[in-house]
């Protein structure tokens, strides 16, 4: 007798090429048309509808409609944190490109990953957390102290509104640092504070977050962040 869900299925969905490229697209968190995940995959627009299709129904992902056009998001953060799992595995297992892409210094040091902040700056925010108590690990969870709780009043952070079950903040495995870095409701209200506050913006077309220098600076001051970036 064979326990649990089965993971065949979806693992051989992720497994083909074109969809892989396709979840991976889509970590950037911002929804994309069936045309413009169609030149990401380098495949045809019927094929790519019949990719969309298999995942649409493995509910890996969403879609929405708006007028003419149908746009397509991961379907939850779970989904990304498992994409984000597996990109970790294929480069401690060696899968790696034969030609590193010219961002991937970037990406290693500060890259949306969903809707928070991964990279080597993502995995220091959480350090930073951490080491001030203002978080703490209950099992496999984390849960916001009430200095933690202080502290993002102060910085300006919005955590009530947020809708849905979503946790409020999780460690999630970074593929670059191999570390945890910081996500849930609170991992996404910081990156989007750091938005707000001009100290980053998102490089177009990539999921690399570029600080400004004087971005850098205050974040690595706001968030007790020491020693440089990678």
């Amino acid at each position: 007798m064979k326990d649990g869900p089965p993971i065949a299925g979806i693992a051989a969905l992720i497994g083909d090429r074109a969809r892989a490229d396709i979840l991976v697209a889509l970590m950037a968190g911002q929804a994309l048309t069936a045309t413009e995940l169609s030149e990401v995959a380098g495949v045809t627009k019927q094929t790519m509808s019949a990719h969309l299709s298999k995942l649409l129904d493995a509910k890996l992902l969403s879609m929405q409609s708006q007028g003419r056009h149908r746009y397509f998001r991961l379907a939850d953060p779970d989904v990304a944190d498992l994409i984000e799992r597996l990109t970790g595995v294929a480069q401690r297992s060696g899968a790696v490109r034969l030609k590193s892409s010219p961002r991937e210094p970037a990406l290693r040091k500060a890259r949306v990953c969903y809707d928070h902040l991964a990279g080597d700056l993502g995995v220091r925010v959480l350090d930073s957390f951490e080491k001030r108590r203002f978080v703490r690990h209950v099992e496999d969870r984390l849960e916001l102290t009430r200095s933690g709780r202080e502290f993002c009043e102060a910085f300006g952070l919005d955590l009530e509104s947020a809708p849905g079950r979503r946790p409020l903040c999780r460690p999630c495995l970074d593929w670059s640092v191999r570390r945890n870095h910081l996500a849930g409701v609170l991992g996404a209200a910081i990156l989007e504070r750091c938005y707000e506050l001009g100290w980053a913006k998102r490089v177009a077309g990539t999921r690399v977050v570029q600080f400004t220098a004087a971005g850098e600076r205050a974040f690595c001051e706001r968030f007790s962040v020491e020693g440089r970036t990678r």
